[in-house]
Parts: structure tokens; sequence; C-alpha cells
């Protein structure tokens, strides 16, 4: 009867686990490479989404509004 609870438990771990890698991977707040990209918040463009989920938004028609450095 323990089984289902383990089950339950253990999927719950591994999808936490796989959510902290995509964050760890894809999120532009972190920098694996300090050389060849030490600033990648500032190469997204508007239109790119990073969130894991966003509710009626429609990142294609946002424009730019800050500048290039």
């Amino acid at each position: 009867q323990l089984i289902p609870l383990f089950v339950i438990i253990g999927s719950g771990g591994v999808g936490a686990g796989l959510y902290l890698m995509r964050l760890a991977m894809f999120n532009p707040d972190v920098s694996w490479d300090k050389k060849n990209n030490p600033e990648p918040w500032n190469k997204m463009a508007p239109s790119d989404q990073y969130k894991f989920y966003s509710v009626n938004v429609d990142y294609s028609k946002f424009k730019k509004d800050r500048p290039d450095f």
C-alpha cells in the first residue's frame, strides 16, 4: 500500500530535478560561458519566450524597447 506513495513522491522529485535542470540550462539569467557570452540577457529578443508557462501572452507582438550595447 506504500507503493503508490513512493511512485508519486519519486515522480515529483524527478519532475523537480528536470525543472531545475531546465532553469540552469535555458534561463537567460544564468551564464555558464563567461568568455563567449558574459551577458546572455542582452541577446534575448523581445519575441523570445523563456518562461516555462505564460498565460495569454503572444511574444511575437512585442517590440524592442531597449538599446543595443
